[in-house]
């Protein structure tokens, strides 16, 4: 059984370059303006695989929280049974989704900093979790998912889950954290390097309180969200190495030596570098193992 690779980062359209996702299954939809302070991007998603063919899909982690909606044979990863509406927490671990039939939904990702207000609960309680969205909208998930699936086209869909989603942002009594999103978006820039006293401080916040604020509203720590950031930047800077320099790459990137990013790898996308270019880059010659 063959895996392929997903990635996307904040600067990719649709999806990164090293993604084995085929061309036209995945679609933007337009944020509307009352969205766009909680949500980064919505992506339609549609593909049909071979009778009896499984395809198994390495999810590296963006530390994002997503809302997805499951119209077909919904995805599943581990050992459980894919949900037909879920909240997916924000993690740094990645995730292999396992795909067969027909799978067809919508996928929303919120900012970090504003997922509590479309959660109606801190976001570091479902850290690293998949839950049924009903389990935090009371019962309104699926009512909303059925409608969906009446509905007679995509741009309906579409308009019906963004309609529903800025009802619940009036609903909520949490509203996007600006200090939360801020110090994310420092940390992000920074490729994960500046100081957490320093981003505590140029938000206004303690440490302590800058921790306090990620969990709830980001669903992540500091620490955690910098680790990515670190990532995400090795990531970009592999993009223009074909045959990279690796102890170069290692320390252009943040990381100590050669040896923390192979472990960063390891822990960060459940493989090692040389099996990360495999997957993304054909003819990668200069591999650390």
């Amino acid at each position: 059984m063959g895996e392929r690779l997903f990635l996307r980062l904040d600067d990719d359209p649709l999806h990164g370059p090293e993604s084995g996702v085929p061309a036209g299954t995945l679609r933007a939809v337009p944020v509307s303006a009352a969205l766009r302070p909680h949500v980064s991007h919505i992506l339609l998603y549609r593909e049909t695989f071979a009778a009896g063919h499984e395809v198994h899909e390495r999810v590296l982690p963006d530390g994002a929280v997503r809302l997805v909606f499951n119209l077909g044979e919904a995805p599943s990863a581990g050992d459980g049974a894919g949900l037909p509406v879920e909240a997916i927490g924000a993690s740094v671990a990645p995730v292999v989704v396992r795909m067969r039939d027909k799978v067809e939904g919508v996928s929303v990702t919120l900012r970090p900093g504003a997922a509590a207000a479309l959660l109606g609960l801190p976001a570091g309680e479902i850290a690293g979790q998949a839950v049924h969205l009903d389990e935090l909208w009371q019962g309104r998930a699926a009512d909303l998912l059925a409608r969906m699936a009446e509905a007679p086209d995509d741009a309906a869909r579409a308009a019906l889950l963004q309609s529903a989603l800025e009802r619940r942002l009036l609903e909520s009594r949490c509203t996007a954290h600006h200090a939360a999103m801020h110090a994310a978006r420092l940390i992000a820039e920074s490729g994960g390097r500046k100081p957490l006293r320093d981003v505590a401080a140029a938000v206004g916040v303690g440490e302590r309180r800058l921790q306090q604020l990620f969990h709830a509203h980001v669903g992540l720590s500091p620490r955690a969200w910098a680790r990515l950031a670190r990532l995400h930047e090795c990531l970009r800077a592999l993009r223009l190495q074909p045959a990279p320099a690796w102890a170069d790459v290692a320390v252009e990137s943040g990381f100590y030596d050669q040896s923390h990013l192979v472990n960063e790898f390891r822990a960060l996308c459940g493989v090692t570098p040389t099996e990360f270019m495999g997957h993304a880059i054909s003819g990668s010659s200069k591999t650390p193992g």
